[in-house]
């Protein structure tokens, strides 16, 4: 059941693309989107855990957990909705790199040769995958690469600093995350909105309520499953079976035409994948596990 809850998860994200898609088509975008299926989870956290708010209050690091999180869906939700949602979760997935700087700078921890090695492996595909087709150099050719590589960093920091929280309780470390999609991609998308960047939120009828509301239940569903695998399961596990989310969205977005890839991405999104997989089998120090 752990296991099943948790490819669940990442089912519900490697498809999350296509109804963000289809509400942006219906006039609502990405963010506002965004700010609705987390405003109501966090509607239900907030009237089943009230005390949870206390305890988050109490916690500034929570706040930067707040903060990670809402960064890492606000970049993510916008980008897949934007551009090839293949090339955006191959770089959301460029988590290795970030993982390791953020564990040494936050944790302490140290950098072993496996995680050089797992460093190199990911930047090298994410080098491959940003390579212009006439050559020059790697670098994002638009704002949904940005979008991608800001989700994944936002993504690192919030399990850092999630593995440093292990101590809160999972109502309030939910609440942190469920709160900063609210306030990240809400600042976010009132700011844009207000120099006519974006427009306000608006669907093109009441219809559209429903399948709204389905998908913020969903949304809800699968972080219920991300916390309920995640606790039962070692983390190296977790992290692999987490890994399904990209062959679904890769599947979906070339099957339903939200990307494309050619022999370059598939090479570097090997690789990429290949140096989340050493992330998930590289045994931890007991001491490291006890922090």
């Amino acid at each position: 059941m752990p296991a099943l809850a948790l490819m669940f998860n990442a089912l519900v994200w490697g498809l999350s693309w296509w109804p963000f898609r289809q509400f942006q088509a219906a006039g609502l975008h990405p963010l506002w989107t965004t700010v609705t299926l987390y405003l109501i989870s966090l509607g239900v956290i907030s009237l089943t855990h009230g005390r949870a708010w206390r305890e988050f209050a109490r916690s500034p690091a929570l706040w930067v957990v707040m903060l990670a999180a809402g960064m890492s869906n606000t970049a993510f939700n916008w980008g897949v909705a934007l551009g090839d949602v293949v090339r955006v979760v191959l770089l959301f997935y460029l988590m290795p790199p970030w993982a390791v700087l953020l564990a040494r700078l936050i944790l302490g921890e140290r950098l072993s040769a496996l995680a050089g090695l797992r460093m190199l492996l990911a930047l090298g595909g994410a080098a491959i995958v940003l390579m212009p087709a006439g050559g020059g150099l790697p670098w994002p050719s638009s704002l949904a690469d940005y979008l991608g590589l800001a989700g994944g960093f936002g993504f690192a920091l919030n399990n850092v600093m999630l593995r440093r929280e292990a101590g809160r309780s999972a109502q309030a470390r939910a609440l942190a995350m469920f709160s900063g999609g609210v306030l990240v991609a809400g600042t976010a998308a009132s700011m844009m909105a207000g120099v006519g960047f974006i427009t306000w939120p608006s669907l093109a009828g009441p219809g559209w309520l429903l399948p709204l509301a389905g998908m913020a239940l969903l949304f809800f569903l699968s972080n219920i499953s991300l916390q309920y695998g995640a606790a039962r399961l070692p983390a190296n596990i977790t992290a692999i079976v987490m890994l399904v989310e990209v062959p679904v969205a890769a599947a979906s977005a070339l099957w339903w035409g939200g990307g494309h890839l050619d022999l370059k991405t598939a090479l570097g999104g090997l690789c990429i994948v290949a140096a989340a997989m050493l992330a998930a089998l590289e045994r931890r120090p007991k001491a490291a596990e006890g922090r």
